[in-house]
């Protein structure tokens, strides 16, 4: 940057129009030395040396030096720059003040830029401008906003550069309506074929939730670059559509535009989203075809697509590949292997890190959180708590989840004092974590009050852990009341009424099922797998069957889950043959049945007392509908054969068994034994039981 300015300085002093010669001699040397200076990388000598001469220095000069301020974020020294121009330039140039403008707003200090702005005795279209880029790209949006409708009302042109900056401040607020209307000027400035503005205008389209007009957007862009694509495959993976977002990465490959390190991220992160691993592994073959595989941002994204992918040996390979490996690569592996369950590969990963962040402390608690390995996370919870005060509203959240796990109110409450004291509670994450842990820990007044003292409001998280909390207790009415008043803000989700209807179905509460029912009914809330199961399931513990099967009857389409509970119904309400026809008709009709199928069919023929029929279909699970028999379904047969006094088949069956039988199907045999006087498979129990007490 210094000999970047001595040149342009250079050919300053031997421009002849400028008339070097007639500058003081002291002056000339001033430059020299301030030229030397900036060789040198010493901005603030150069600057210091300003002040050594109160006299006035070519423009140029203040120019280049708020130039370089800029790209050092050199507030100090940029301050410095312009009090010596204001001070020994009566009237300075207005294209001078935009570059201080410009500068401020670069080094952060946007109270320094608008002081000035308002101070200028004349403004140009260059100083709005740059007072706006200052405020978007500083983070202000509504105050960019704001200055570019005053600047529109006072007649002010605006250049391509503020057209973006004001695009991307109506993305930050999702400012749809002044979007369009600046589109409209775009195109009325005849700028609509510039690719800049036209990246920019698919970008804020997309951050206001409208993608079908940023997809538009982009295909009216002629030659779109590598930040128009980059920028449309981010958008598609933010709006949640991560097989588009892989679609439009291929369709930037078969063009000749080289892709971004963070273009390779996002696609790859795509590919995670919906484990898209075919996908996936081509794009890690372009990786490497085009040289990208060295690089920390893409291999982080590698390791974590096959990870994500259940791929974890070649996430794996990947990682112990890398010459050198950043925080982020380790922290990638190390959440790949801590989400995907394999909590104890993870944690040697972690104890392997050179370093941590409080990321990498954080994916290690979700894992095991995770995985419900509460003791895990309460011992690693400790070890944080002593190497570590880089506590964030993640680990927070964490923390309140394993005291969830735990039921350890207690607990809940420390963590909640601390999280006043630091100013977490206006944290919408930890608030709602704060009253799911109250709710699982069954502290529901607590958990109400809560509810009522968010400073922050509510969002679906929030009256879904309320609604959870009041179901999850068996507390049908106050669960309904909160359904009630919950319509007052947002409209339910089909998750929140199945959690309503489980309710009413575990408190027996048909009155409360059928109004959710009717609610259904009324607001013509489409009736999927989620809804139609909940409904069937309320129906049959509330022992009204026929209301089930009229659900079940009318539902669009039936998978395996929906039969599964209907049979399950029929058990529960003592109606076993009616569950083995269902069963007929599933198998007629082309379902293939699961374990939990089987399951409830041995169910029924328990009930029924239909031993060979039950026999029948525990040998037709594998060979028929290739299941493999689990404890469950042995469990069932033992069932089978004690209760109906099928001596010689339990006998059989419990010898030539491929598991060793568990203690609880021991006894039931021995009961069933000593009711039937069946001595002989009596003493082989016992001998069997006395082998769990050595």
């Amino acid at each position: 940057m210094g000999e970047t300015f001595a040149s342009v300085l250079s050919q300053f002093l031997h421009n002849r129009n400028l008339k070097v010669q007639a500058e003081p001699p002291s002056v000339r040397k001033a430059i020299n030395s301030i030229v030397t200076y900036l060789r040198a990388g010493r901005l603030r000598k150069a600057v210091s040396v300003l002040f050594a001469f109160p006299e006035q220095f070519p423009y140029c000069l203040y120019a280049h030096l708020f130039q370089i301020c800029s790209y050092h974020r050199a507030i100090v020294e940029a301050r410095k720059v312009e009090s010596h121009l204001v001070t020994f330039s009566p009237v300075p140039p207005v294209f001078l003040l935009n570059r201080a403008i410009e500068t401020y707003g670069k080094c952060g200090s946007l109270n320094d830029a608008r002081e000035l702005f308002e101070e200028m005795p004349q403004r140009d279209g260059g100083s709005w401008n740059a007072m706006i880029t200052a405020y978007a790209q500083g983070g202000y949006p509504d105050e960019a906003l704001s200055l570019f409708q005053c600047m529109n009302k006072l007649g002010i042109y605006s250049n391509n550069i503020t057209f973006a900056s004001i695009l991307g401040s109506c993305g930050a607020v999702s400012e749809l309506h002044l979007a369009r209307q600046i589109h409209g000027l775009i195109t009325k400035y005849g700028w609509d074929r510039n690719v800049i503005l036209g990246s920019s205008l698919v970008d804020v389209y997309a951050k206001c939730q409208v993608m079908c007009d940023a997809r538009r957007m982009f295909n009216e862009i002629q030659y779109p670059n590598a930040i128009t694509w980059n920028v449309i495959v981010r958008r598609y993976l933010d709006h949640g559509d991560g097989q588009e977002a892989i679609i439009m990465f291929s369709r930037m490959h078969s063009t000749e535009i080289k892709p971004f390190n963070f273009t390779f991220s996002n696609a790859l992160v795509a590919c995670s989203s919906i484990s898209a691993l075919k996908e996936g592994m081509q794009i890690h073959g372009v990786i490497i075809k085009l040289g990208f595989q060295e690089d920390d941002i893409v291999s982080s994204s590698l390791i974590n697509m096959y990870v994500k992918c259940g791929e974890l040996d070649n996430g794996s390979r990947i990682f112990d590949q890398l010459g050198s490996k950043d925080l982020v690569t380790w922290t990638s592996i190390v959440s790949g292997y801590a989400m995907s369950g394999k909590t104890q590969e993870a944690r040697k990963f972690f104890d392997e890190m050179p370093e941590r962040n409080v990321i990498s402390w954080n994916s290690m608690l979700a894992g095991y959180t995770r995985c419900s390995e509460w003791s895990e996370a309460l011992d690693f919870v400790y070890l944080m708590l002593d190497e570590t005060n880089a506590l964030d509203h993640v680990t927070l959240s964490l923390m309140l989840n394993l005291s969830a796990g735990l039921s350890d109110h207690e607990m809940g409450k420390q963590i909640h004092g601390y999280i006043y004291r630091r100013g977490f509670h206006t944290n919408l994450m930890v608030s709602n974590a704060l009253l799911d842990m109250y709710g699982k820990c069954g502290m529901l007044n607590c958990a109400r009050v809560w509810f009522s003292q968010m400073s922050y409001g509510h969002d679906m998280v929030s009256w879904n852990a309320l609604l959870t909390s009041y179901a999850q207790h068996q507390l049908g009415e106050q669960a309904l009341r909160i359904f009630l008043e919950m319509q007052w803000e947002i409209k339910p989700t089909k998750y929140m009424i199945a959690t309503l209807l489980t309710a009413c179905a575990n408190t027996c509460a048909i009155h409360y099922g059928k109004q959710i029912h009717g609610y259904i009914i009324r607001h013509k809330i489409e009736m999927d797998t989620i809804i139609v199961t909940a409904l069937i399931c309320m129906y049959s513990r509330s022992r009204s069957l026929e209301n089930a099967f009229e659900v079940f009857k009318g539902a669009d389409s039936r998978d395996v889950f929906l039969w599964n509970h209907i049979i399950f119904g029929c058990w529960y309400n003592h109606r076993g043959l009616e569950a083995l026809e269902l069963f007929r008709t599933m198998v007629e009709e082309g379902t293939q049945p699961d374990h939990v199928t089987i399951q409830g069919i041995l169910f029924a023929c328990i009930e029924e007392g239909l031993v060979e029929f039950g026999t029948q279909c525990f040998r037709s699970m594998s060979n028929e509908f290739s299941i493999l028999p689990r404890l469950e379904h042995y469990n069932c047969m033992i069932e089978l054969y004690s209760r109906h006094g099928h001596m010689d088949e339990l006998e059989n069956f419990l010898k030539t068994m491929p598991i060793e039988p568990s203690i609880p199907m021991l006894t039931i045999a021995r009961d069933a034994c000593k009711k039937h006087g069946y001595s002989r498979l009596e003493e082989w129990i016992m001998y069997q039981l006395a082998k769990f007490e050595h």
